[in-house]
């Protein structure tokens, strides 16, 4: 389970069902951490209050101060301090809605949102239009994760106030939650309108595009905030996340790194920096930035989530399935942490263990497209090929342009036997993505399968024009010339594909086949032994009829 390139046997033509596991891994919720009561928590700015004290109606006041109403001073002094002390009161005492709103601010930042919410309906109640507190408890909605109330709140604090660039920033961070990225986009442009210079709003417009495939403009925007805030670690660590997206590593390196020289403690930027590094290949760098991590952050589970993809990718299963369960016992409702310890018992081939665990993944996000593929995949090795067509479909449905997801239906559909059906998977896959490689060389395998042998060279010439270092595709491809009784052009694929990899048992039985059809028996021989002495079982009556037309046993 989850090998990257399709295997094709002699004697079993299928191909090697695809994980989805690339986006499972590279989480970024918390990077996007999206709004913050106080801009020093966090990359989310929300404008609200900075101190203990009842800066909304300072606030106020001091616009009436910009006016040059030199008598307003003293107003302001003794409202700071009354304000002060009004805020170590208790409430029967103050009976004040900044005070609520404050305290309120208190529990949120020990994420006691609950009692953020109901001291933030008292505000509410003794002050009908106190816009910050309608976001401030929109804030808290949205970090309990109901995004629709606190839109709703950030709407009634933006009826009050309709300058209010704070709460149209934090309604674009909602909007983003639930990926309505054009919305989040509008908000964020009413934000710069009312202020230009709001390097938060930059920032979280750089993430918006971001997570809508648009790199540069990203890249663009964190260049913006970073232009009024050179000192905004968190934009050059969104930024660095939009250079990896793009495949340029060096540079999100050196924006994580610029990032953790002005916060060594950001432990966000240690995370990313070491994905970036899993994603070169650099596992030992990647682990150490994990290490990091967690030693500033313990109860970080990303971190162990991660250190966890390297191991499964250095082929250190148990390894790996411990850091996902690491990952799981801080945070429960991790579904990726599931997703990808699931991917790791399918490659162990304890396929009943990733299929729990997908289905813990989906009990907690209904809507994961990769999750049913991957849940799919464990169906497929285990021969039930009906329960993994089923998932396939869910996840098309939930993602239509999703290509694994067809790509894998359709090696389901020819495990049954139905070609025709499996084409049109693979159609679709290479509708959606043209330098699908395994997609062509499994069309090519159906093709085969059906007898056409023309259409399914064709197709292996195309996977082999995207990777010429596709060994499967020149293995299968020699089949295809065997079976039109070609034996020398197939023979020189085999070798073709030996020179990429020399361990690959079943080209040595397929090329021994080969020398056998044209009556070399001597190098038949040497190529079974080959397969054999690889672990590769040759079917006993093919060696049968191997030991009569040579005229030796072995």
């Amino acid at each position: 389970m989850g090998k990257a390139n399709p295997i094709v046997r002699s004697s079993f033509l299928s191909g090697t069902v695809k994980n989805s596991v690339i986006k499972l891994t590279l989480r970024l919720p918390d990077l996007k951490a999206r709004a913050c009561l106080r801009p020093e928590h966090g990359p989310r700015g929300s404008g609200l209050t900075l101190s203990r004290t009842s800066l909304p109606r300072l606030q106020r006041w001091s616009l009436a101060l910009s006016k040059g109403s030199i008598w307003i001073i003293l107003p302001i002094v003794l409202f700071f301090l009354f304000s002060y002390a009004s805020a170590q009161q208790k409430p029967s005492e103050s009976g004040d809605a900044e005070f609520y709103n404050n305290r309120g601010m208190a529990y949120m930042d020990k994420g006691q949102y609950d009692q953020a919410i109901s001291d933030y309906n008292k505000a509410l109640e003794i002050n009908p239009r106190f816009a910050y507190a309608y976001s401030n408890r929109g804030m808290a909605y949205r970090d309990k994760g109901q995004y629709d109330q606190a839109i709703s709140d950030y709407n009634k604090a933006l009826e009050i106030n309709p300058r209010y660039a704070y709460a149209y920033n934090n309604r674009g961070i909602a909007y983003g939650d639930k990926g309505q990225y054009d919305q989040a986009i509008s908000d964020f442009n009413k934000a710069l309108e009312i202020n230009p210079r709001y390097a938060y709003a930059y920032d979280n417009r750089g993430m918006a595009y971001r997570d809508k495939g648009q790199y540069d403009q990203a890249i663009s925007d964190y260049n913006k905030a970073l232009e009024i805030n050179p000192k905004f670690a968190y934009a050059y660590s969104n930024r660095g996340i939009a250079y990896r997206s793009k495949g340029q590593y060096d540079q999100a390196i050196s924006d994580f790194n610029k990032a953790l020289e002005m916060n060594p403690g950001y432990v966000y930027a240690y995370n990313h920096r070491g994905i970036t590094y899993r994603e070169k290949g650099q596992y030992d760098q990647a682990i150490s930035d994990f290490n990091k991590a967690l030693e500033i952050n313990p109860r970080y589970a990303e971190p162990y989530s991660n250190r966890g993809m390297v191991y499964m990718e250095k082929g250190q299963y148990d390894q790996a399935i411990s850091e996902y369960t690491k990952a799981l016992e801080i945070n429960p409702r991790y579904g990726e942490a599931y997703s990808n310890r699931g991917r790791v018992y399918g490659e162990k081939g304890q396929y009943d263990q990733a299929i729990s665990d997908y289905n813990k993944t989906l009990e907690i996000n209904p809507r994961y497209a990769e999750a049913y593929n991957n849940r799919g995949n464990a169906y497929y090795y285990k021969g039930q090929y009906d329960q993994a067509i089923s998932d396939y479909n869910k996840a098309i449905e939930i993602n239509p342009k999703f290509a694994e997801g067809y790509y894998n239906r359709g090696i389901a559909c020819g495990g049954k036997g139905q070609y025709d059906q499996a084409l049109s998977s693979f159609n679709k896959a290479l509708e959606i993505n043209r330098r699908f490689a395994e997609a062509y060389s499994n069309r090519g395998i159906t093709y085969r399968r059906k007898g056409q042998y023309d259409q399914a060279i064709s197709d292996y010439n195309k996977a082999l024009e995207i990777n010429s270092r596709y060994a499967e595709a020149y293995n299968n491809r020699g089949n295809a010339y065997g079976d039109k009784g070609q034996y020398d052009q197939a023979i020189s694929d085999y070798n073709k594909a030996l020179e990429i990899s020399p361990r690959f048992a079943e080209v040595y039985s397929n090329r021994g086949r080969a020398y056998y059809l044209k009556g070399e028996y001597g190098k038949c021989w040497e190529d079974i032994k080959k397969a054999q002495g690889l672990g590769y079982k040759i079917p006993p009556k093919f060696l049968d009829d191997l030991r009569k037309a040579s005229g030796k046993q072995n």
